[in-house]
């Protein structure tokens, strides 16, 4: 294997040197090109990523009432029907929804559990280990995520909020504890207490429910079971897991197809830099190149130069540009471009990016911008010191 050539090297950078303008030109072009691609797709990484986690910790099937179009409460009773069909391993009954707090402009999601119930998810069956929801029934109080307690705390909630009940009665729930999740869009959002509790809240009967959740082992058999449940109860709307994913990616893909625009207009500016450098040497390089063929370099020693060149802007740019968009989504949150995937409803309340280090996308950038460019500076110095030295030189 041969050798890296350091005086090879030496000269390329000293070559760079004599242009500076020109090449820092190129670099700060070449990185923001970087910086813009690498945001826009560990964005979409992140919240994609995010999602998937949220989906998988999801059960197999939901079943809702439905009533001119609208969600209404549905009964606790259909759980035991719906325990007869084959294939089913568990039904519950679920007691959650939407508060709004119109101080913060936001919704929260209120999550209402019995602690004797096997949990749906693995956030909610760790909270009931680790918390003794009878106290909280009788103190008439729950637990938040660290989103909510983070707002309540901006609005001089630090112990208790009150929430408004439909009668227009005010029920003070204290805050006995914060919960964290490795899934942010839980934990930034999540308002758990005991059922007792959301039923005083929203004045629910205890013979309704949100709706019914059912898991099924084998997961072959999902779309039969869904089927046998909207013929067993045909006002419900009866859906899936999968269907849950295909509605969210039909929605996030529009979304990142806004950026469309935005990656076609990057990706011109980097072919125009390409372009530039396909369309030739100007007389001053092809005379450099012209002089060191006279003085006894060799078609390869100019290419290896010309190689060290490209490889030095284009590593260099690629690396300050993947900085660039890791310090931009990561730790500055990722201001503007974030908003375009997420909405700009004032009904949410915010929440961190969770790192995802995506190394497909990584490599795809790196093999569309570093190759194209370093060929982009050899094939011009290839053709050039191809030519007769005598007509280079003049």
């Amino acid at each position: 294997m041969k050798k890296i050539n350091l005086y090879l090297v030496e000269f390329a950078i000293n070559s760079l040197l004599r242009q500076k303008w020109k090449n820092i030109f190129i670099v700060v072009i070449f990185t923001l090109l970087i910086a813009i691609l690498s945001s826009i797709f560990q964005i979409a990484s992140s919240i994609r990523y995010e999602l998937n986690l949220s989906l998988n910790s999801l059960p197999d099937i939901f079943v809702q009432k439905i009533k001119a179009g609208k969600l209404y409460d549905i009964k606790t009773d259909r759980v035991d029907k719906i325990l007869e069909i084959k294939g089913v391993q568990s039904a519950k009954s679920r007691v959650w929804g939407y508060y709004y707090f119109e101080n913060a402009g936001v919704n929260f999601s209120v999550v209402g559990i019995d602690q004797y119930q096997n949990q749906y998810k693995k956030t909610l069956q760790k909270l009931v280990s680790n918390i003794d929801f009878d106290k909280l029934e009788k103190n008439s109080s729950m637990v938040v995520g660290v989103g909510v307690k983070r707002i309540l705390e901006q609005n001089y909630y630090t112990n208790y909020f009150n929430f408004i009940r439909p009668d227009g009665t005010i029920k003070k729930v204290y805050i006995a504890g914060v919960f964290d999740s490795n899934i942010s869009l839980e934990a930034n959002d999540m308002m758990v207490m005991s059922q007792e509790t959301f039923r005083d809240i929203f004045q629910m009967k205890n013979s309704f429910a949100t709706d019914i959740v059912i898991e099924v082992p084998n997961k072959n058999e999902i779309p039969t079971v869904a089927t046998k449940i909207k013929l067993l109860y045909p006002d419900t709307r009866v859906l899936t897991k999968e269907d849950l994913k295909i509605s969210y990616q039909n929605i996030f893909d529009y979304k990142q197809g806004l950026f469309l625009a935005l990656f076609i207009i990057s990706i011109f500016t980097f072919f125009i830099i390409v372009y530039d450098k396909l369309s030739g040497l100007n007389s001053q390089e092809k005379r450099e190149i012209g002089i060191l063929r006279a003085v006894g370099w060799s078609m390869e020693d100019i290419l290896k130069e010309r190689f060290y060149e490209a490889s030095i802007i284009s590593i260099l740019s690629f690396i300050l540009g993947y900085i660039i968009s890791l310090y931009y989504v990561y730790i500055l949150k990722a201001p503007l471009l974030r908003g375009v995937f997420e909405g700009y409803s004032k009904l949410r309340t915010d929440f961190n990016l969770m790192f995802h280090f995506d190394s497909e996308i990584a490599i795809m950038l790196f093999l569309l911008t570093v190759p194209i460019y370093i060929g982009a500076n050899i094939i011009p110095a290839w053709i050039a010191s191809s030519i007769d030295i005598d007509e280079v030189i003049k």
